[in-house]
């Protein structure tokens, strides 16, 4: 029988899995998300439709899709988007297809999103998501994380501040949430997590054919 997903020597195939991050602004979501992409080859990224305009260095399909207010709001309608939301005036959100057929071929996808995206992601795929919340040691070291960027005007550290405990309140809604005191150990916690999502009975797709050649 065939089966779709990844099979690997001694292991059943199965399904990718939708590793969801949430976290305030300066908590260290896509930090985090970066450290696991960049230690595991069989992550991916989601790339994200934005209407901001590109940063200095930013390519079309590697960071992000950019496209109009228009373009963004036909693709949202049209039920192209996985999630979406608009951020102090800008659009985000994830393509539903790339992220589909990851995970059909059993490719696992991480996405550094809002709580409101991953109620729609959940909702979407709810077979599919892993979830985890990343909180700041303290209110106080969030904000000096958030001067220490020195890319923010005050009155956006503000913003952020007070957008971060609306974020915060969340937090239950999660599978699982970690405290991001020091970077190495977030990690290291956020991989974990990743590989028990991996290893859910029902992700493995075609763990009954394995089990089958025991004779069980």
């Amino acid at each position: 029988m065939a089966h779709n997903g990844t099979a690997h020597p001694g292991h059943a195939t199965r399904r990718g899995v939708c590793l969801v991050i949430s976290a305030p602004s300066g908590a260290g979501k896509s930090t985090i998300a970066n450290a696991l992409r960049a230690s595991d080859t069989k992550l991916k990224h989601s790339v994200s439709v934005t209407t901001r305009q590109p940063r200095p260095g930013e390519k079309e399909g590697v960071h992000y899709y950019f496209r109009t207010m228009e373009q963004f709001e036909a693709m949202a309608q049209a039920g192209e988007l996985l999630e979406w939301a608009i951020v102090f005036g800008r659009g985000y959100g994830t393509p539903r297809a790339p992220v589909e057929q990851a995970l059909a071929a059993g490719h696992d996808m991480v996405f550094d999103i809002d709580w409101q995206g991953h109620r729609q992601i959940r909702e979407a795929l709810p077979g599919d998501v892993i979830s985890l919340f990343v909180l700041p040691p303290s209110l106080e070291e969030l904000e000096r994380r958030l001067h220490g960027r020195g890319s923010d005007h005050p009155d956006e550290i503000a913003r952020r501040m007070a957008a971060a405990r609306d974020e915060i309140s969340h937090w239950q809604e999660f599978d699982s949430v970690i405290i991001n005191t020091e970077l190495d150990r977030a990690v290291a916690e956020a991989r974990s997590v990743l590989v028990a999502g991996r290893l859910l009975t029902r992700r493995q797709t075609g763990l009954a054919d394995f089990v089958a050649t025991f004779g069980a």
